[in-house]
């Protein structure tokens, strides 16, 4: 079951699950100290991955869709047009754990934020009142009875981003309201949409057991 771990020994401690929730302090430091250039600093299309790559706007205004602009990537230059070219958000922005606070939403920026928390093993990121999880294809240690514990009774606000975080506004709003919930889990074929349909209802399975 990807990104869930099962334990090797009975009645052992849950691993700690803090480096697949939040970035460490180094990474924050990493991040902080990025090259940016509030100006210059944008996103264009890369024809060889079919996703996008940094450079530098050399010239051309991007404000203006018709224009046509410069940008610089190491040591070449290629011309786009500027509705082609997205800028790129602040360094404080990496890692963004709710993308809809992004300064710049675009393609290129939301597909840089998913990838960049994916490589720190962050594969949970909201996005306004969804939530994106990456497949991991490998076992994490954040489906456990520990990280229950986090994310139990917590507004969604409160605590990092997490499938569960999503299944305890839904059970808490069954409770307050008397009234039956909904959620929607979508994706392409193996994304792992039955995956996380088991990890929602065993979060609701423990939760419903702990307030016995």
């Amino acid at each position: 079951m990807p990104g869930h771990i099962k334990l090797t020994k009975t009645g052992q401690q849950d691993p700690d699950p803090s480096e697949y929730l939040v970035p460490t302090v180094e990474t924050k430091r990493a991040d902080g100290h990025k090259p940016y250039d509030a100006k210059a600093s944008v996103w264009i299309p890369c024809p060889k991955t079919g996703g996008y790559r940094e450079g530098l706007l050399v010239s051309g205004d991007i404000e203006d869709p018709a224009s046509k602009c410069v940008v610089g990537v190491a040591h070449e230059k290629f011309t786009h047009k500027a509705s082609e070219i997205g800028k790129v958000n602040p360094p404080k922005f990496e890692k963004c754990e709710d993308m809809v606070n992004l300064t710049f939403l675009n393609d290129a920026s939301v597909f840089w934020n998913l990838k960049t928390r994916y490589q720190a093993k962050m594969i949970h990121t909201y996005s306004g009142l969804f939530v994106v999880v990456v497949n991991p294809y490998k076992r994490f240690p954040i489906y456990t009875h520990r990280v229950s514990k986090i994310y139990l009774g917590k507004r969604r606000n409160e605590v990092p981003p997490h499938l569960w975080a999503i299944a305890e506004t839904a059970y808490r709003g069954m409770l307050t309201n008397s009234k039956n919930q909904a959620m929607l889990i979508t994706g392409e074929s193996g994304a792992g949409k039955t995956e996380n349909t088991k990890k929602v209802i065993t979060y609701l399975a423990i939760v419903a057991s702990s307030t016995k």
